[in-house]
């Protein structure tokens, strides 16, 4: 079974509410007039930014004449309101940027996405990480946690891993990571050894796609920089492309610009190493950190 979490209700929610809105000829400003709010809470209800509260959920049915989608909508503010799996594992976590948007919001889509596809340069992706690793790296850039922090959110790193293994059908991960991952020692040679052994079980798993970029591939618009493609399986929910950044994140949810990050990995992929090939390098390096 999949995961639950309110950020997909509240997308859905949100894309229903546009659709309404659209069909009942109304821009934004003319809705924010009835419902007496701002432009800005009206968008954040259609992007499913913000948390709908019951009341302007009915008052928007009324306005767009769509008492016969009362029921339906009405059970997704519900959903909406309800608490994400992961947020037993930030309880008492240092609530700064990092831990309350990457952690939390970042979670909550990928715990709603079909597939996942993602480029990485530096690092690899949360959903590839052993333990160990995941340890390392939390501990160097979140310096001012504890000990007992960092170990909630390298539990929650591996409670997400279940969607590759346990969720009913799996999450589909498509990553092409760039060598300079491979070759840079993240905890030392032991934590590195253990890190790629652990990965290569995981490029097995059938639900799995795992390519290096190396680095005689020369240089590739990709490597401007990580980002994630979480795609959804309901159409009425926008695919979305998530990029990281020192002081927070950015949702890339314009539909013309997702396509371009898209067609960026589709390329990216046309030059990494096949599967193969990608399992063959890793195998090189293991043996390096290994001995």
């Amino acid at each position: 079974m999949v995961a639950s979490g309110p950020v997909g209700p509240r997308r859905r929610l949100g894309a229903e509410l546009r659709r309404l809105r659209n069909g009942a000829g109304l821009h934004l400003d003319q809705v924010a007039v009835q419902l007496h709010c701002s432009t800005s809470k009206i968008s954040r209800l259609e992007t499913g930014k913000g948390i709908p509260k019951p009341g302007d959920v009915r008052e928007l049915i009324r306005i767009y004449g769509a008492d016969g989608e009362r029921d339906r909508l009405m059970l997704l503010v519900r959903e909406s309101r309800t608490e994400g799996w992961w947020e037993s594992y930030t309880d008492g976590v240092t609530r700064d940027r990092f831990v309350l948007d990457v952690q939390q919001r970042y979670t909550a889509l990928e715990t709603e996405a079909s597939a996942v596809r993602s480029y990485g340069p530096a690092i690899l992706h949360g959903l590839l990480q052993a333990p160990a690793y995941t340890r390392a790296m939390m501990t160097l850039l979140l310096p001012h946690h504890t000990p007992q922090e960092i170990e909630q959110l390298v539990e929650l790193r591996v409670r997400r891993q279940e969607a590759l293994t346990v969720r009913v059908p799996p999450l589909e991960l498509s990553v092409v990571l760039d060598e300079a991952v491979l070759r840079r020692p993240v905890g030392g040679p032991e934590v590195m050894a253990e890190q790629l052994r652990s990965l290569l079980v995981t490029a097995g798993l059938r639900s799995v796609s795992l390519q290096v970029m190396p680095f005689e591939a020369g240089l590739h618009r990709v490597q401007a920089g990580r980002f994630d493609i979480l795609e959804f399986a309901d159409e009425s929910v926008p695919d979305l492309v998530y990029i990281e950044g020192h002081t927070g994140e950015t949702y890339v949810e314009n539909a013309s610009d997702v396509d371009v990050y898209k067609d960026i990995l589709a390329d990216a992929v046309d030059h990494a190493l096949p599967p193969g090939a990608s399992r063959a390098m890793i195998t090189r390096y293991l043996h390096e950190y290994a001995t």
